[in-house]
Protein backbone atom coordinates (compact mmCIF):
# COMPACT_ATOMS: atom_id res chain seq x y z
CA UNK A 1 0.00 0.00 0.00
CA UNK A 2 0.97 3.08 -0.44
CA UNK A 3 2.26 5.78 2.16
CA UNK A 4 -0.32 7.59 2.91
CA UNK A 5 -0.12 11.85 4.06
CA UNK A 6 -2.32 13.28 7.62
CA UNK A 7 -3.96 16.66 6.76
CA UNK A 8 -2.68 20.10 8.37
CA UNK A 9 -3.55 20.36 12.45
CA UNK A 10 -4.03 23.96 12.55
CA UNK A 11 -4.23 25.94 15.94
CA UNK A 12 -7.51 28.40 15.72
CA UNK A 13 -6.69 30.90 17.49
CA UNK A 14 -3.06 30.94 16.85
CA UNK A 15 -3.36 29.71 12.86
CA UNK A 16 0.03 27.31 13.76
CA UNK A 17 0.27 23.71 13.55
CA UNK A 18 -1.12 21.55 16.60
CA UNK A 19 -1.26 18.41 17.65
CA UNK A 20 -4.29 18.25 19.61
CA UNK A 21 -6.20 20.74 16.96
CA UNK A 22 -9.16 19.26 15.47
CA UNK A 23 -9.22 21.89 12.83
CA UNK A 24 -7.93 19.99 10.00
CA UNK A 25 -6.69 21.85 6.40
CA UNK A 26 -6.22 19.82 3.02
CA UNK A 27 -3.27 21.27 1.71
CA UNK A 28 -4.47 20.63 -2.04
CA UNK A 29 -7.51 22.29 -2.04
CA UNK A 30 -7.05 24.21 1.12
CA UNK A 31 -10.31 22.53 2.38
CA UNK A 32 -10.91 22.94 6.00
CA UNK A 33 -12.41 19.78 8.25
CA UNK A 34 -13.73 21.17 11.67
CA UNK A 35 -13.97 17.61 13.66
CA UNK A 36 -14.47 19.57 17.44
CA UNK A 37 -17.72 18.24 17.36
CA UNK A 38 -16.38 14.49 17.67
CA UNK A 39 -16.64 13.16 20.99
CA UNK A 40 -14.19 10.13 21.91
CA UNK A 41 -15.86 8.18 24.58
CA UNK A 42 -13.63 5.58 25.25
CA UNK A 43 -11.31 3.15 24.06
CA UNK A 44 -11.44 -0.22 26.01
CA UNK A 45 -10.59 -4.18 25.93
CA UNK A 46 -13.86 -5.52 24.53
CA UNK A 47 -12.85 -9.25 24.41
CA UNK A 48 -9.86 -11.63 25.92
CA UNK A 49 -9.47 -15.02 24.27
CA UNK A 50 -6.70 -16.66 26.48
CA UNK A 51 -5.29 -20.22 25.34
CA UNK A 52 -3.79 -22.80 26.97
CA UNK A 53 -1.75 -26.17 26.47
CA UNK A 54 -2.15 -29.00 28.56
CA UNK A 55 -3.85 -32.26 29.45
CA UNK A 56 -7.43 -32.07 30.66
CA UNK A 57 -8.05 -33.70 33.39
CA UNK A 58 -10.19 -36.87 33.76
CA UNK A 59 -12.33 -35.99 36.21
CA UNK A 60 -14.00 -32.89 34.33
CA UNK A 61 -15.85 -34.69 31.43
CA UNK A 62 -18.24 -36.06 33.38
CA UNK A 63 -19.59 -32.25 33.44
CA UNK A 64 -20.82 -33.05 29.73
CA UNK A 65 -22.32 -35.87 30.07
CA UNK A 66 -25.68 -33.51 30.01
CA UNK A 67 -25.53 -31.12 27.47
CA UNK A 68 -27.74 -28.32 28.48
CA UNK A 69 -27.54 -28.50 31.90
CA UNK A 70 -26.23 -26.41 34.94
CA UNK A 71 -22.95 -28.06 36.75
CA UNK A 72 -20.96 -26.64 39.86
CA UNK A 73 -16.89 -26.12 38.40
CA UNK A 74 -14.73 -24.15 40.52
CA UNK A 75 -17.09 -22.90 42.86
CA UNK A 76 -19.08 -21.39 40.83
CA UNK A 77 -22.36 -22.15 38.66
CA UNK A 78 -21.81 -22.94 34.93
CA UNK A 79 -23.99 -24.08 31.93
CA UNK A 80 -22.30 -26.81 29.98
CA UNK A 81 -22.45 -27.79 26.67
CA UNK A 82 -21.19 -28.98 23.29
CA UNK A 83 -20.27 -26.23 20.81
CA UNK A 84 -19.95 -25.91 16.87
CA UNK A 85 -17.02 -27.34 15.04
CA UNK A 86 -16.31 -23.98 13.49
CA UNK A 87 -14.68 -22.60 17.10
CA UNK A 88 -12.47 -25.28 17.24
CA UNK A 89 -13.11 -27.29 20.47
CA UNK A 90 -15.96 -29.29 21.21
CA UNK A 91 -17.06 -28.54 24.36
CA UNK A 92 -18.29 -25.39 26.55
CA UNK A 93 -18.66 -24.09 29.87
CA UNK A 94 -20.54 -20.91 30.22
CA UNK A 95 -21.24 -18.05 33.06
CA UNK A 96 -22.58 -15.09 31.75
CA UNK A 97 -22.73 -13.41 34.86
CA UNK A 98 -19.16 -14.02 34.91
CA UNK A 99 -18.46 -12.61 31.81
CA UNK A 100 -16.93 -16.09 30.95
CA UNK A 101 -16.66 -19.19 28.79
CA UNK A 102 -13.94 -21.45 29.14
CA UNK A 103 -13.73 -23.91 25.36
CA UNK A 104 -12.19 -27.27 25.97
CA UNK A 105 -11.02 -30.03 24.35
CA UNK A 106 -9.58 -28.95 21.27
CA UNK A 107 -11.35 -31.36 17.74
CA UNK A 108 -7.34 -31.47 16.48
CA UNK A 109 -5.85 -33.08 19.42
CA UNK A 110 -6.41 -36.79 21.26
CA UNK A 111 -8.21 -35.97 24.74
CA UNK A 112 -5.49 -38.04 26.72
CA UNK A 113 -2.22 -35.92 25.01
CA UNK A 114 -0.93 -32.41 25.77
CA UNK A 115 -2.21 -30.24 23.34
CA UNK A 116 -4.09 -26.70 22.95
CA UNK A 117 -6.87 -27.62 24.81
CA UNK A 118 -8.28 -24.84 26.21
CA UNK A 119 -9.65 -21.00 25.66
CA UNK A 120 -10.56 -18.87 28.03
CA UNK A 121 -12.96 -15.59 26.41
CA UNK A 122 -13.92 -13.14 28.85
CA UNK A 123 -16.20 -10.52 28.08
CA UNK A 124 -16.25 -6.59 28.55
CA UNK A 125 -17.89 -6.24 31.69
CA UNK A 126 -15.60 -8.77 33.37
CA UNK A 127 -12.31 -6.95 31.60
CA UNK A 128 -13.52 -3.36 32.73
CA UNK A 129 -14.10 -4.73 36.17
CA UNK A 130 -10.45 -5.63 37.29
CA UNK A 131 -6.89 -5.00 36.42
CA UNK A 132 -4.81 -7.35 33.80
CA UNK A 133 -2.96 -8.74 36.05
CA UNK A 134 -6.50 -9.32 38.23
CA UNK A 135 -7.80 -11.09 35.06
CA UNK A 136 -4.85 -13.04 34.33
CA UNK A 137 -4.74 -14.54 37.36
CA UNK A 138 -8.21 -15.57 37.62
CA UNK A 139 -7.98 -16.90 33.98
CA UNK A 140 -4.71 -18.79 35.02
CA UNK A 141 -6.75 -20.17 38.14
CA UNK A 142 -9.40 -21.69 35.82
CA UNK A 143 -7.27 -22.99 33.56
CA UNK A 144 -5.67 -25.22 36.59
CA UNK A 145 -9.04 -26.63 37.23
CA UNK A 146 -9.03 -27.66 33.80
CA UNK A 147 -5.86 -29.10 32.87
CA UNK A 148 -2.53 -30.06 33.97
CA UNK A 149 0.89 -29.67 32.49
CA UNK A 150 -0.75 -26.14 31.96
CA UNK A 151 1.36 -23.53 29.77
CA UNK A 152 0.25 -20.35 28.63
CA UNK A 153 -0.32 -20.33 24.95
CA UNK A 154 -0.87 -17.19 23.45
CA UNK A 155 -3.73 -14.32 23.81
CA UNK A 156 -5.98 -12.56 21.11
CA UNK A 157 -8.04 -9.21 21.89
CA UNK A 158 -10.65 -6.73 20.45
CA UNK A 159 -9.88 -3.65 21.13
CA UNK A 160 -13.23 -1.19 20.65
CA UNK A 161 -13.55 3.01 20.30
CA UNK A 162 -16.84 4.59 20.75
CA UNK A 163 -17.42 8.04 19.35
CA UNK A 164 -20.33 10.35 18.79
CA UNK A 165 -20.28 13.61 16.00
CA UNK A 166 -19.56 11.01 13.42
CA UNK A 167 -21.05 8.63 11.26
CA UNK A 168 -19.65 6.31 8.37
CA UNK A 169 -20.10 7.47 5.13
CA UNK A 170 -21.79 6.35 2.26
CA UNK A 171 -18.85 5.95 0.35
CA UNK A 172 -16.77 4.55 3.12
CA UNK A 173 -16.53 1.00 1.48
CA UNK A 174 -14.86 2.81 -1.45
CA UNK A 175 -12.90 4.69 0.40
CA UNK A 176 -11.31 2.12 2.84
CA UNK A 177 -7.97 1.26 1.56
CA UNK A 178 -6.71 -1.97 3.30
CA UNK A 179 -4.71 -5.45 2.37
CA UNK A 180 -7.88 -7.36 3.35
CA UNK A 181 -9.48 -9.56 0.49
CA UNK A 182 -13.08 -9.65 2.62
CA UNK A 183 -14.93 -6.82 2.85
CA UNK A 184 -18.48 -7.09 3.94
CA UNK A 185 -21.86 -4.02 4.34
CA UNK A 186 -24.30 -6.01 6.69
CA UNK A 187 -28.20 -4.39 7.27
CA UNK A 188 -31.22 -5.26 9.17
CA UNK A 189 -30.03 -7.76 11.52
CA UNK A 190 -31.46 -8.30 14.85
CA UNK A 191 -29.17 -9.37 17.35
CA UNK A 192 -25.47 -9.90 18.19
CA UNK A 193 -24.15 -12.52 20.63
CA UNK A 194 -20.46 -12.18 22.11
CA UNK A 195 -20.14 -15.97 22.90
CA UNK A 196 -21.31 -17.63 19.39
CA UNK A 197 -20.10 -14.77 17.23
CA UNK A 198 -23.16 -13.98 15.81
CA UNK A 199 -23.95 -10.43 14.35
CA UNK A 200 -27.86 -9.26 14.96
CA UNK A 201 -27.76 -5.47 14.59
CA UNK A 202 -31.40 -3.99 14.11
CA UNK A 203 -31.72 -1.05 12.08
CA UNK A 204 -28.51 0.78 10.77
CA UNK A 205 -25.23 -0.68 8.87
CA UNK A 206 -22.38 -2.76 9.77
CA UNK A 207 -19.04 -2.57 8.08
CA UNK A 208 -16.66 -5.44 8.12
CA UNK A 209 -13.26 -5.58 6.39
CA UNK A 210 -10.56 -8.17 6.51
CA UNK A 211 -11.21 -11.94 8.18
CA UNK A 212 -11.71 -13.63 11.59
CA UNK A 213 -7.95 -15.58 11.11
CA UNK A 214 -6.34 -11.96 10.86
CA UNK A 215 -6.83 -8.65 11.68
CA UNK A 216 -10.30 -7.43 11.21
CA UNK A 217 -12.13 -3.79 11.38
CA UNK A 218 -15.70 -3.41 12.21
CA UNK A 219 -17.69 0.01 12.34
CA UNK A 220 -21.25 -0.49 13.56
CA UNK A 221 -23.69 1.49 15.52
CA UNK A 222 -23.13 0.35 19.10
CA UNK A 223 -26.38 2.10 20.15
CA UNK A 224 -28.71 -0.16 17.74
CA UNK A 225 -26.58 -3.23 19.22
CA UNK A 226 -26.77 -2.40 22.61
CA UNK A 227 -30.48 -1.93 22.74
CA UNK A 228 -30.95 -5.25 20.64
CA UNK A 229 -29.07 -7.07 23.35
CA UNK A 230 -30.20 -5.41 26.41
CA UNK A 231 -26.75 -4.07 27.14
CA UNK A 232 -27.81 -0.55 26.25
CA UNK A 233 -27.83 0.66 30.24
CA UNK A 234 -24.61 -0.69 31.26
CA UNK A 235 -22.80 0.59 27.83
CA UNK A 236 -24.58 4.32 29.18
CA UNK A 237 -22.84 3.93 32.46
CA UNK A 238 -18.97 3.01 30.72
CA UNK A 239 -20.04 6.11 28.18
CA UNK A 240 -20.75 8.32 31.32
CA UNK A 241 -17.94 7.82 33.75
CA UNK A 242 -16.03 10.54 32.83
CA UNK A 243 -12.84 9.07 31.92
CA UNK A 244 -13.17 9.78 28.43
CA UNK A 245 -10.26 11.51 25.89
CA UNK A 246 -12.33 14.93 25.92
CA UNK A 247 -11.17 16.40 29.62
CA UNK A 248 -13.13 13.47 31.29
CA UNK A 249 -16.82 15.73 31.24
CA UNK A 250 -19.77 12.91 31.87
CA UNK A 251 -22.02 15.42 29.52
CA UNK A 252 -19.54 14.61 26.93
CA UNK A 253 -22.06 11.44 26.22
CA UNK A 254 -25.01 12.51 24.98
CA UNK A 255 -27.84 10.37 25.06
CA UNK A 256 -29.98 11.36 22.43
CA UNK A 257 -27.48 10.43 19.63
CA UNK A 258 -26.05 7.46 18.58
CA UNK A 259 -22.34 5.95 19.48
CA UNK A 260 -20.30 4.38 16.69
CA UNK A 261 -17.76 1.82 17.52
CA UNK A 262 -14.64 1.49 15.82
CA UNK A 263 -13.80 -2.15 16.94
CA UNK A 264 -9.80 -3.93 15.96
CA UNK A 265 -9.71 -7.75 15.93
CA UNK A 266 -7.07 -9.32 16.39
CA UNK A 267 -6.51 -13.12 16.02
CA UNK A 268 -3.99 -14.82 17.69
CA UNK A 269 -1.28 -15.82 15.10
CA UNK A 270 -1.47 -12.02 14.49
CA UNK A 271 -0.20 -11.65 18.17
CA UNK A 272 2.42 -13.97 17.32
CA UNK A 273 3.08 -12.02 14.80
CA UNK A 274 3.77 -9.26 16.75
CA UNK A 275 5.91 -11.03 19.27
CA UNK A 276 8.26 -12.41 16.59
CA UNK A 277 8.64 -9.41 14.80
CA UNK A 278 8.28 -6.26 17.74
CA UNK A 279 11.47 -5.80 20.17
CA UNK A 280 12.38 -3.21 23.21
CA UNK A 281 14.27 -0.14 21.97
CA UNK A 282 16.57 0.46 24.78
CA UNK A 283 17.43 -3.98 25.15
CA UNK A 284 16.67 -5.61 22.16
CA UNK A 285 14.55 -8.06 23.76
CA UNK A 286 11.57 -9.35 22.10
CA UNK A 287 7.96 -8.48 23.61
CA UNK A 288 5.77 -11.01 25.38
CA UNK A 289 2.22 -11.61 24.29
CA UNK A 290 2.11 -14.84 25.85
CA UNK A 291 -0.57 -13.52 28.44
CA UNK A 292 -3.28 -10.59 28.63
CA UNK A 293 -1.42 -9.22 31.31
CA UNK A 294 1.94 -9.05 29.72
CA UNK A 295 0.86 -7.78 26.17
CA UNK A 296 -1.71 -4.89 27.82
CA UNK A 297 1.09 -2.49 28.07
CA UNK A 298 1.53 -2.60 23.96
CA UNK A 299 -2.02 -2.50 23.32
CA UNK A 300 -1.36 1.57 22.54
CA UNK A 301 0.76 0.66 19.75
CA UNK A 302 -1.83 -2.33 18.49
CA UNK A 303 -4.62 0.47 17.70
CA UNK A 304 -2.08 2.65 15.89
CA UNK A 305 -0.87 -0.24 13.84
CA UNK A 306 -4.44 -1.35 12.70
CA UNK A 307 -5.40 1.92 12.24
CA UNK A 308 -2.12 2.18 9.56
CA UNK A 309 -3.41 -1.51 8.40
CA UNK A 310 -7.09 0.30 7.39
CA UNK A 311 -6.77 3.12 5.55
CA UNK A 312 -10.01 5.32 5.30
CA UNK A 313 -8.57 8.28 2.91
CA UNK A 314 -10.19 11.49 1.64
CA UNK A 315 -8.68 11.59 -1.25
CA UNK A 316 -5.65 9.62 -2.98
CA UNK A 317 -2.61 9.86 -0.80
CA UNK A 318 -4.53 11.46 2.33
CA UNK A 319 -5.97 10.16 5.59
CA UNK A 320 -9.78 11.41 6.31
CA UNK A 321 -9.00 12.97 9.42
CA UNK A 322 -11.24 11.50 11.98
CA UNK A 323 -8.96 8.48 11.07
CA UNK A 324 -6.08 10.88 11.64
CA UNK A 325 -7.73 11.72 14.94
CA UNK A 326 -9.04 7.77 16.05
CA UNK A 327 -5.37 6.93 15.17
CA UNK A 328 -2.99 9.47 17.11
CA UNK A 329 -5.40 11.01 19.77
CA UNK A 330 -6.85 7.63 20.83
CA UNK A 331 -5.58 5.77 23.75
CA UNK A 332 -6.79 2.14 25.26
CA UNK A 333 -8.03 2.83 28.71
CA UNK A 334 -6.44 0.05 30.51
CA UNK A 335 -4.86 0.78 34.44
CA UNK A 336 -1.24 -0.12 32.71
CA UNK A 337 1.75 2.01 31.75
CA UNK A 338 1.99 1.86 28.08
CA UNK A 339 4.77 0.86 26.17
CA UNK A 340 4.37 2.66 22.66
CA UNK A 341 7.62 4.88 22.97
CA UNK A 342 9.14 2.23 24.16
CA UNK A 343 9.08 -0.63 21.52
CA UNK A 344 9.61 -1.06 17.94
CA UNK A 345 6.60 -2.47 16.55
CA UNK A 346 6.42 -5.24 13.32
CA UNK A 347 5.11 -8.30 12.23
CA UNK A 348 7.10 -11.23 11.36
CA UNK A 349 5.55 -13.11 8.36
CA UNK A 350 6.09 -16.80 7.83
CA UNK A 351 6.46 -16.83 4.08
CA UNK A 352 5.14 -19.43 1.36
CA UNK A 353 7.29 -18.73 -1.04
CA UNK A 354 10.14 -21.26 -2.11
CA UNK A 355 10.42 -24.64 -0.39
CA UNK A 356 6.89 -24.00 1.83
CA UNK A 357 5.42 -22.83 -0.99
CA UNK A 358 6.25 -25.88 -2.90
CA UNK A 359 4.78 -27.79 -0.12
CA UNK A 360 1.58 -26.44 -0.20
CA UNK A 361 1.23 -27.17 -3.83
CA UNK A 362 2.14 -30.82 -2.60
CA UNK A 363 -0.26 -31.01 0.31
CA UNK A 364 -3.19 -29.84 -1.68
CA UNK A 365 -2.39 -32.13 -4.72
CA UNK A 366 -2.67 -35.25 -1.90
CA UNK A 367 -5.42 -33.81 0.31
CA UNK A 368 -7.52 -33.50 -3.48
CA UNK A 369 -6.86 -36.86 -4.05
CA UNK A 370 -8.02 -38.42 -0.54
CA UNK A 371 -10.95 -36.31 -0.81
CA UNK A 372 -11.70 -37.88 -3.43
CA UNK A 373 -11.19 -41.22 -2.49
CA UNK A 374 -13.98 -40.81 0.53
CA UNK A 375 -16.49 -38.99 -2.14
CA UNK A 376 -16.43 -35.50 -0.01
CA UNK A 377 -18.04 -32.87 -1.04
CA UNK A 378 -16.13 -29.34 -2.65
CA UNK A 379 -17.85 -27.28 0.09
CA UNK A 380 -17.25 -29.48 3.03
CA UNK A 381 -13.48 -30.10 1.58
CA UNK A 382 -12.90 -26.41 1.43
CA UNK A 383 -14.47 -26.01 5.37
CA UNK A 384 -12.13 -28.16 6.39
CA UNK A 385 -9.46 -26.97 5.07
CA UNK A 386 -10.28 -23.54 6.46
CA UNK A 387 -10.49 -24.79 9.94
CA UNK A 388 -6.58 -26.18 10.19
CA UNK A 389 -3.78 -24.15 11.79
CA UNK A 390 -1.78 -23.60 8.25
CA UNK A 391 -4.79 -22.52 6.77
CA UNK A 392 -3.31 -18.72 6.45
CA UNK A 393 -0.38 -20.08 5.10
CA UNK A 394 -2.20 -22.19 2.32
CA UNK A 395 -4.31 -18.87 1.41
CA UNK A 396 -1.49 -16.63 1.64
CA UNK A 397 0.80 -19.06 -0.99
CA UNK A 398 -2.41 -18.92 -3.58
CA UNK A 399 -3.23 -15.11 -3.09
CA UNK A 400 0.39 -14.18 -4.16
CA UNK A 401 -0.60 -16.08 -7.18
CA UNK A 402 -3.66 -13.49 -7.49
CA UNK A 403 -5.92 -16.29 -6.30
CA UNK A 404 -8.75 -15.01 -4.48
CA UNK A 405 -10.59 -17.82 -1.92
CA UNK A 406 -13.46 -18.07 -3.90
CA UNK A 407 -11.38 -19.07 -6.73
CA UNK A 408 -9.32 -21.36 -4.32
CA UNK A 409 -12.39 -22.92 -3.62
CA UNK A 410 -13.10 -23.14 -7.52
CA UNK A 411 -9.93 -24.76 -7.72
CA UNK A 412 -10.59 -27.21 -5.34
CA UNK A 413 -14.09 -28.41 -7.24
CA UNK A 414 -12.71 -28.09 -10.34
CA UNK A 415 -9.54 -30.56 -9.33
CA UNK A 416 -12.33 -33.22 -7.21
CA UNK A 417 -14.35 -33.57 -10.68
CA UNK A 418 -11.15 -33.94 -12.82
CA UNK A 419 -10.39 -36.92 -9.55
CA UNK A 420 -13.89 -38.38 -10.17
CA UNK A 421 -14.15 -38.41 -14.05
CA UNK A 422 -10.79 -39.70 -14.86
CA UNK A 423 -10.40 -42.60 -11.92
CA UNK A 424 -14.27 -43.00 -10.69
CA UNK A 425 -15.56 -42.29 -7.37
CA UNK A 426 -15.36 -45.53 -6.17
CA UNK A 427 -11.56 -45.76 -6.05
Amino acid sequence: MTKAKDLLRIDLETGLESRDSRLFVDPGTAAFVDLSDVRLLRCGVDTVRQLYRGMIRPEIMCLFEKPGTLVEFAGERWHAGRVGRDSGYQYKLQNADLGIILLIKNFNAKLENIGPHLKVEVSPHAIDSQSPESLQARMDELAGEVLTHIEQNQCAVHLALDLQGWVPPADLTARMHCRARNVRDISGINELHWDTKSSVYGRGETFMFGSVGGVQLAIYNKTEQARATDKLDYWESVWKRGDSFDEGDPANYDPEQDVWRVELRYHHSIIQQFASGSVDIHTGAVIDTRTFAAFSGHLDGLWRYGMLQFKLLRRPGYFEPIWTLIREDVRVDLPVFSLIDDTAYKRYYKTSKGFSGKNVELFLGNFISLLARECVPAKKAYRCLKQWDCWPVIRDHYAAKDMTEAMLFHHIEMLLEERHVRWGRAV
